[in-house]
């Protein structure tokens, strides 16, 4: 039992490695070689518990949502429902230096994915997440179910390309504009 919880955590340290290889130096960077040098390990490690560079692009692209599902998860649910979510769509802006790695990653690994059969599905999986987070938001505003589809699909581009553009802010500027366009986003939803 503890040889697995040794791989499970060499996994994670192995993906937390690559993700601050692709975050830094993008994706052709993303070698057994780079990512066992950050992890501090050496390459046949790396090789154990990603035996394919796929194994290892699917784990990280993985580890990024787990962690931005286990921030959600984290909200209370008893907030009110405004107030919840509001603070769902805050997790889903690289308003901070770790979910600022967490969307480099992703539109690393999501652009590899258009071409990578064997990283697609992980990428379907994410944008999925994201549309169920995008529903539980328009849920908790008492947006119509009949609405809630064409809305999603309007939410989740919304805070895409908000993501895009706070992730390249200059330093010392910050992502309150954007805090405050998804505030009067969600205000106009919940007022319907």
């Amino acid at each position: 039992m503890a040889r697995s919880i040794d791989v499970d955590q060499r996994r994670r340290d192995v993906s937390e490695a690559a993700c601050q290889v692709l975050a830094r130096d993008g994706l052709g960077a993303l070698s057994v070689r780079n990512v066992a040098a950050e992890a501090g390990l050496p390459p046949s490690t790396v090789r154990y518990v990603f035996p394919t560079q796929s194994s290892m692009r699917e784990h990280t692209i993985t580890l990024v949502f787990d962690r931005t599902r286990e921030r959600i998860e984290a909200i209370p649910a008893d907030l009110p429902p405004r107030e919840r979510a509001h603070r769902i769509v805050l997790e889903l802006l690289p308003l901070d230096d770790e979910r600022v790695v967490e969307l480099d990653v992703y539109l690393a690994l999501g652009n590899a994915a258009l071409t990578d059969a064997e990283l697609r599905p992980a990428l379907d999986r994410v944008v999925d997440e994201m549309r169920e987070w995008s529903e539980e938001i328009l849920e908790l505003l008492g947006v119509p179910e009949a609405d809630r589809e064409y809305e999603a699909c309007r939410l989740h581009a919304l805070i895409d390309g908000l993501a895009m553009h706070v992730v390249r802010l200059a330093p010392r500027e910050t992502g309150e504009w954007a805090i405050d366009v998804l505030d009067r986003h969600l205000d106009g939803l919940a007022a319907r």
